[in-house]
């Protein structure tokens, strides 16, 4: 049998074509929305980061009172650089489980009693397992009053990856600014932390000025292959038109009387 003689497959339907259209269009349609959404999330991102780099290298400003406090959002205050004076309420200091380039241990949170009448709690840096005792660092714990100029950070409540803080057992997971506060019996606490800056403490520890700042901007990768599949659907329903059309054109040939 030649070529010619093998049936032809029935060509679809008006009906069933254009239901293989609309599905085709709304996937094209939603895979190139995302790849837009995509884009603005990127510009997003970036202007983010700008903002981040300037709060980071600007002068301290001073750390924000009670009146400021409803109004602080990540958006407009993490990571701004602030300056606080006061004095340290050394025995109420607070450990929490870090994990930082100087390896594991944990972080010194400590309550700063400001001369503006409100308590902020200072991360002081990182401290390894074996200087977890106050005893071994005692060097490290001022008395009178000091000045910490650190970057603003917002509070991270609950805990950490599968861990829950808890505070009756006094372990900490996360800098849960509310938890803590509510833990120490601080009764004006500011509802953000500070991290301290790389100023060396006495005796060396804790050790400040870890704080990582980076922001996974992967968005031209994602923008790239939602649009890679909205090609990808719009080529495949070029192809079924074609195999289509090619079907069509072969029965008009085959009809009688050509």
């Amino acid at each position: 049998m030649s070529s010619e003689d093998q049936p032809a497959s029935s060509p679809r339907s008006a009906l069933t074509l254009g239901a293989i259209g609309l599905m085709a269009l709304a996937a094209f349609v939603g895979l190139t929305s995302l790849g837009v959404w995509q884009i603005e999330r990127r510009a997003w991102k970036v202007d983010l980061i700008e903002r981040v780099d300037q709060r980071v290298h600007a002068e301290p400003v001073a750390a924000p009172g009670p009146a400021e406090w409803p109004g602080i959002t990540p958006q407009s205050d993490e990571y701004r650089r602030v300056t606080v004076t006061g004095s340290f309420a050394n025995d109420r200091e607070t450990l929490v489980q870090a994990s930082t380039e100087l390896g594991p241990g944990f972080w010194v949170l400590t309550p700063l009693r400001s001369s503006r009448g409100f308590e902020i709690l200072i991360n002081r840096g990182y401290v390894p397992a074996d200087r977890r005792d106050p005893a071994t660092r005692a060097a490290g714990r001022p008395s009178g009053q000091v000045t910490v100029v650190g970057l603003l950070r917002m509070t991270e409540p609950g805990g950490g990856f599968l861990r829950s803080n808890d505070p009756a057992a006094d372990r900490w997971y996360s800098r849960d600014v509310a938890a803590i506060a509510a833990r120490r019996g601080l009764e004006q606490a500011a509802p953000y932390f500070v991290d301290a800056d790389a100023t060396e403490n006495p005796g060396g520890w804790p050790v400040g000025g870890l704080t990582v700042i980076a922001f996974n901007n992967n968005h031209l990768v994602y923008a790239a292959t939602w649009f890679g599949l909205a090609l990808m659907v719009a080529f495949g329903a070029w192809r079924v038109f074609l195999h289509e059309r090619r079907i069509r054109r072969r029965g008009s040939v085959h009809k009688p009387g050509y």
